[in-house]
């Protein structure tokens, strides 16, 4: 089985060699691909002075962009299984091959890594913490489906929801919007209890000044993906 990891990274000079080398130390059985969000730091510098695989995009097409064209390399690439690790180190490798294993076990399209179920390590602000148990609240309300973490990028998916993401994923805060699309196709989306960690370096893209901006554009997201016809794009 083919497994990749997707490290989506825009100016991640601080942290981006220790999130590679964690994998490689952590998850030897997966490949990873760093796909650069035309970074402005030394990011691409440092991967291909260090001779990782990457991937620079000529243009910053933000997270949901950059994430999708790790989808698309992963489809063109025959990969079984994708997984998003973020290139600022929040997310811990060691728990990767768990993912795989359950996502294989239970028969899941989507795994989550969710720090809620256990509450141990690094769980955010609380004011982010509010506003997580709203999309939960949300995609509750909508879908039936509890989901702790609606907006954990540690997320795996097997092949059919690649293929499904390669062709039409979310571009601005993708995470939430993106569960509402999976379990509104009748997809099985499962949670496992993770270990979060506070950021290596760099700045969160979702800074006070852009918080009320991402509540209500998420929420309007989710509303128009739980309205869109189920077979395609609207």
């Amino acid at each position: 089985m083919k497994k990749l990891v997707i490290i989506p990274a825009y100016n991640e000079s601080a942290s981006i060699q220790k999130t590679v080398e964690d994998i490689r130390r952590k998850a030897q059985d997966f490949d990873y691909v760093v796909i650069n969000d035309c970074s402005v730091d030394n990011t691409r510098e440092i991967c291909e002075n260090l001779n990782y695989n990457i991937v620079n995009l000529p243009v910053n097409l933000g997270i949901g962009g950059a994430v999708q064209t790790g989808y698309k390399y992963g489809v063109r690439n025959g990969y079984d299984l994708a997984v998003q690790v973020d290139g600022d180190g929040q997310h811990d490798p060691r728990f990767l091959s768990k993912m795989s294993e359950y996502l294989l076990e239970t028969g899941a399209d989507m795994v989550i890594g969710s720090r809620f179920i256990e509450k141990e390590g690094f769980q955010s602000s609380g004011a982010r913490r509010a506003g997580i148990k709203y999309f939960t609240f949300l995609i509750r309300l909508l879908t039936g489906k509890t989901v702790t973490d609606p907006t954990s990028g540690l997320r795996m998916v097997n092949r059919d929801i690649m293929e499904m993401f390669a062709q039409d994923y979310p571009k601005d805060y993708p995470e939430p919007e993106s569960v509402v699309a999976v379990l509104r196709r009748g997809k099985k989306v499962k949670e496992i209890p993770v270990v979060m960690r506070e950021r290596n370096g760099g700045v969160s893209s979702i800074s006070l000044k852009k918080s009320v901006y991402y509540m209500i554009k998420v929420s309007l997201a989710i509303l128009i993906e739980k309205m869109r016809p189920r077979g395609g794009k609207s």
